[in-house]
């Protein structure tokens, strides 16, 4: 498994840090906040270019312009953190990115991956506004079962199921088949093939 940290989050560092020395953002132009900030977008509006572009343009067209400005972009943060006190807010903000980095520029590696975590984190707002409810799971096996169960709901609902349907329907073969044979297991996610034709509505 391999992680793949959020931009949002550094982007949200860094208009943090100008929030606190004024108003508007345009008041510290210049500062090296608005430097990292300006990256940030500048990163985001290439994805905006490549909302309709297919997995392989995707990956392609990042290899072209977004490892380039990244490439620009760690030099600077590299130049910022010898002139930056590690404590202050904005050097706090420069030792995240560079901490986090490898994680940060794995959505290179494939044109699938999102910039952000922003779509899963609005699939589980329903369970954080929500949370007094799920006080049921006392053990940590029972967390772990709540967990397993939202995120196949949430998963059959970014892959167009039902997700009445689709859980419906995985109660039938699981209790046949060996769980950890990873590949039989591969048949029954919501994004295979067998199971979309079966499943997914109509367009």
């Amino acid at each position: 498994m391999k992680l793949v940290c959020c931009w949002a989050h550094v982007h949200r560092k860094f208009t943090d840090v100008l929030s606190t020395v004024g108003k508007f953002v345009h008041y510290q132009r210049g500062t090296e906040a608005h430097k990292g900030l300006k990256f940030c977008q500048s990163l985001f509006r290439i994805e905006r270019d490549l909302q309709e572009a297919n997995a392989e343009a995707c990956f392609l067209s990042r290899l072209e312009r977004s490892s380039a400005l990244l490439e620009k972009m760690r030099a600077w943060l590299l130049r910022a953190k010898e002139e930056l006190l590690p404590k202050s807010a904005t050097g706090g903000a420069v030792g995240y990115c560079l901490n986090q980095w490898s994680k940060l520029v794995r959505f290179l590696e494939d044109g699938r991956l999102e910039l952000d975590n922003n779509r899963s984190e609005r699939s589980i707002k329903p369970f954080v506004i929500g949370r007094k409810n799920w006080l049921f799971s006392v053990t940590p096996k029972g967390a772990t079962s709540s967990a397993m169960a939202y995120s196949l709901v949430e998963t059959a609902k970014e892959n167009g199921l039902d997700p009445l349907v689709y859980m419906t329907y995985l109660f039938e073969p699981l209790p046949n088949i060996d769980t950890r044979d990873l590949s039989e297991l591969d048949k029954l996610l919501p994004w295979d093939v067998t199971v979309q034709y079966k499943f997914r509505p109509p367009t």
